[in-house]
């Protein structure tokens, strides 16, 4: 079966078109997920010894570095 001319044209048409809704979906879902990100904290509490997981700023810094 051939297809004419018009019908190439409302092909490029609908993938144009899809195309702009994935683009829209895709920004749309990176803002989303930027502004979903929790603030991290660098108070750390003063305990005498220093055991388990430990907040620092090295940390802290690394995992802004990360989320970019």
């Amino acid at each position: 079966m051939k297809k004419t001319n018009e019908t190439l044209n409302n092909n490029r048409r609908d993938f144009i078109k899809k195309s702009a809704l994935v683009g829209v979906g895709v920004a749309a879902s990176t803002v989303a997920s930027g502004e979903a990100m929790a603030a991290v904290t660098t108070d750390t509490v003063e305990t005498g010894k220093n055991k388990g997981y430990q907040l620092t700023q090295h940390v802290a810094d690394y995992y802004k570095s990360a989320a970019s």
